[in-house]
């Protein structure tokens, strides 16, 4: 994710170290480790509903599409008992 090599984190400790101090780096440490796993909870729940909501968009575009290329929407609807059908000239 970020490009800091075992050099620049040690430095970013050691400046951590003086500036918090020895008895609050734990508890920030700690913090920030629980809002960085909520942030990336946040974020992959918001992807997740993202292409759930892409999924269900492309579904119902597809079925518009299927539905104006055929617009009894692919099925044959009943025929009464004694009409007479035009694909045959019999009664069914």
């Amino acid at each position: 994710m970020f490009d800091i090599g075992f050099q620049e984190l040690i430095v970013i400790f050691v400046i951590a170290l003086l500036v918090f101090g020895p008895k609050k780096l734990p508890e920030l440490a700690r913090t920030l480790g629980k809002g960085m796993a909520e942030l990336k909870r946040a974020f992959t729940d918001a992807k997740l509903e993202i292409d759930r909501e892409v999924r269900l968009e492309q579904e119902e575009s597809e079925k518009k599409g299927s539905l104006a290329a055929d617009p009894a929407g692919g099925e044959q609807a009943e025929k009464p008992a004694g009409e007479q059908t035009v694909e045959d000239g019999k009664k069914a």
